[in-house]
């Protein structure tokens, strides 16, 4: 790349990249749910063993995710992310060779190990590349690759299905797209110090916006997680994500049965599961403009947060009229406004370790996050299902719809700039 003219508005093309692998990251994690019903006839599981399957990946998502963060503060976000990606792009084609259950559980393992590096990778990325106010635009931006891989994986993995009439091909083709994504990145990526197609102004413009600065040849005191977790800002994260995070799962994993046992059949069904999914990238751009319009008016990155997660994290209760309500069409709207309005709130908690936490300590705080949203959606995917077999979906719908206010007040009371100036320079004002 050396010699070339500047890329203009480079940075949102490295946004673009971000989106391309967070795209990629969800068909590949969603290739297997789409051709469940599929597997499960031609091996003859029960949903006991598919949800064995189900909880492989969520395991080792959930331990890794502290692990990867470390190693990403470690190696940086070129190589962390490089690595991850060959990783899991090579388990996710390769689980075309599954053979049976336990083959099927061990690859999901491993592509779980590999994915986990996603989320984080992309906030210390944004963290590195934006200032401060146009992160949450810029997370928003990646991470509507969620729900969008989300909403097209079954398309593609069907429509190759019954191109080749075998489950197999679909793996391969699906983890196969990552390999395109590590061209991209290798010939693309550096940190914004050392591009050699940023233009001057746009690189003084970034290091302008943004307080997690090292100068050249000073790589600051190492970040542990001993050291992040003396903070509260990271109890913060780390309690309001344990409290939020499990909403995403609920509507991913159970709105379908929710719908069959309000007595919509399995087409009504699938076509209300598309709803949230198709809303749930608007709530990510709801969020992230209208943050990262306070922020362009003056408010400080912490403010914008905090109001948006105010606004919408309260909203949620709306899904309390489900209770109320056996009409079709309100139930897809009620669960479409939740849903967006949670979306504005995950955009939030993904910036805020951007904001709140030098670029190098960004990937840690942002796995033990993560970790902790693993072992709460670990927690409640047990209790709904104790709930609904033995009472009713409604003490879920309840609890769904006021713990966010909780998970809200966490964040805004626990997330906010400390008294003191921290010495080590870990924790920024924002």
């Amino acid at each position: 790349m050396e010699g070339k003219r500047p890329i203009r508005h480079l940075r949102w093309w490295i946004c673009g990249l971000l989106f391309f692998v967070t795209l990629i990251n969800y068909i590949d994690r969603q290739t297997l749910g789409s051709l469940s019903v599929i597997l499960k006839d031609e091996y003859g599981w029960s949903k006991t063993d598919y949800s064995y399957i189900v909880n492989a990946f969520q395991v080792a998502y959930t331990i890794m995710q502290m692990v990867v963060g470390r190693f990403l503060d470690i190696v940086g976000t070129r190589t962390g992310m490089l690595a991850s990606v060959i990783f899991y792009s090579i388990v996710g084609a390769s689980t075309a060779f599954a053979t049976g259950l336990y083959s099927f559980c061990g690859f999901r393992f491993l592509l779980g190990a590999g994915e986990a590096a996603n989320n984080p990778g992309g906030a210390k990325t944004i963290s590195e590349w934006f200032p401060a106010k146009e992160r949450a635009l810029a997370i928003a931006l990646f991470n509507s690759g969620c729900a969008i891989g989300g909403a097209i994986a079954p398309t593609i993995a069907l429509a190759i299905y019954m191109t080749f009439g075998s489950w197999r091909p679909a793996f391969l083709i699906t983890g196969s797209l990552g390999l395109i994504w590590i061209l991209l990145w290798l010939k693309f990526y550096r940190n914004p110090d050392a591009h050699p197609r940023i233009s001057t102004e746009e690189l003084e413009y970034i290091r302008q916006g943004r307080s997690s600065i090292v100068a050249p040849g000073e790589a600051g005191p190492i970040v542990t997680w001993s050291k992040v977790l003396r903070y509260k800002q990271t109890w913060g994260l780390i309690l309001g994500r344990f409290l939020l995070d499990p909403f995403w799962f609920f509507v991913a994993n159970w709105y379908a049965i929710f719908l069959d046992s309000r007595g919509f059949n399995l087409k009504q069904s699938m076509l209300g599961m598309a709803v949230p999914m198709i809303c749930a990238p608007l709530g990510n751009l709801i969020a992230g403009a209208l943050s990262s319009y306070w922020v362009h008016r003056g408010w400080a990155p912490g403010r914008s947060r905090r109001t948006v997660l105010m606004i919408f994290g309260p909203s949620m209760a709306i899904l309390l009229l489900a209770l109320y309500s056996n009409s079709y069409p309100v139930l897809l709207l009620v669960f479409a406004v939740a849903t967006i309005s949670y979306n504005c709130c995950g955009t939030m908690f993904l910036t805020l370790p951007t904001d709140v936490f030098h670029t190098r300590a960004v990937g840690t705080v942002m796995g033990l996050a993560g970790t902790s949203a693993g072992i709460s959606t670990f927690i409640t995917t047990f209790l709904i299902g104790w709930a609904a077999d033995h009472y009713s979906f409604s003490p879920i719908i309840i609890a769904a719809s006021l713990i966010p206010a909780v998970a809200t007040i966490v964040f805004v009371t626990m997330v906010r700039v400390g008294k003191t100036e921290d010495p080590e320079g870990i924790l920024l004002k924002f």
